[in-house]
């Protein structure tokens, strides 16, 4: 198993404690654009977490009031422009892994959302299990705004599932902000907070989820991403199959005997 709690990234922040690993982009003073290279740091990273045994929760928060501007115009769309096609294919292939990397990481993903999350900063967002932002949060997928289709890394895909076909389709065309009031309606947002709280919040939540049978919700954020291309007669048998998984585990058993002696059960992972 490997272990992140050392891991000293080059193109972002990162710390661990208590199982909780915390992301934050690291360019303030231009609202944490994206570079090549923090793109690639970010998907090798959550590839690695998924044999990672000392993070259970992972934390996006933002930095300088902002959480990310999208793909650095200087260091990024411009050198796009002279590229080609391999090249082109080659960079669009590395962006959606790192969505891949998100989803299959085993790990729950909270995002704390304040100021902007645009372009490839809104994708993170979206491809996060639960997502809380301020009032003041403005998230737009804005790729029809430099000329591109809005179908990028699984936009097209996910988002539908979070707020709709219909409302998906408007935010991608028009590449317009969604407001934070918006996305709470919608639902893209499980809530807003307060920004003084916002930080709080999304950790105490993780250490919630990390204080919980983290075998378990390992099985359940596999079940939430499979279950997506599968009929209902499979779904449910795999769902058949993942509890029955789960029911052989330590975890299982330590919550039945706290049942008994009236206890809160104390989860190990295990």
């Amino acid at each position: 198993m490997t272990q992140m709690a050392g891991f000293r990234p080059k193109h972002f922040l990162w710390q661990v404690e208590a199982k909780v690993a915390c992301v934050r982009l690291d360019r303030p003073e231009r609202k944490n654009p994206l570079t090549f290279q923090s793109y690639a740091e970010l998907r090798d990273t959550f590839r690695e977490l998924r044999y990672a045994d000392d993070v259970d929760a992972v934390v996006f928060l933002p930095n300088g009031g902002n959480f990310c501007s999208g793909g650095d115009v200087h260091d990024i769309i411009g050198p796009l422009v002279d590229m080609e096609m391999k090249e082109l294919l080659a960079f669009t292939r590395m962006t959606g892994d790192l969505v891949k990397a998100m989803l299959s990481c085993g790990k729950p993903i909270i995002t704390a959302v304040d100021g902007v999350a645009v372009g490839a900063g809104a994708i993170i967002v979206m491809a996060s299990d639960i997502r809380i932002a301020t009032p003041a949060a403005k998230t737009a997928f804005l790729f029809t705004r430099v000329g591109l289709a809005g179908c990028d890394m699984g936009a097209c895909a996910i988002l539908p599932r979070i707020i709709g076909q219909g409302r998906t389709a408007e935010l991608l065309y028009t590449g317009r902000s969604m407001s934070a009031a918006e996305g709470e309606r919608w639902g893209f947002y499980n809530r807003l907070v307060d920004a003084t709280a916002l930080e709080t919040e999304a950790l105490d939540m993780a250490r919630s989820i990390v204080a919980g049978p983290t075998f378990a919700h390992g099985i359940t954020k596999t079940q939430l991403n499979q279950e997506w291309s599968m009929g209902l007669d499979q779904a449910i048998e795999a769902e058949a199959q993942a509890q029955a998984i789960c029911m052989q585990t330590r975890d299982f058993e330590r919550a039945y005997r706290a049942f008994v002696a009236r206890e809160r059960p104390v989860f190990e992972g295990s």
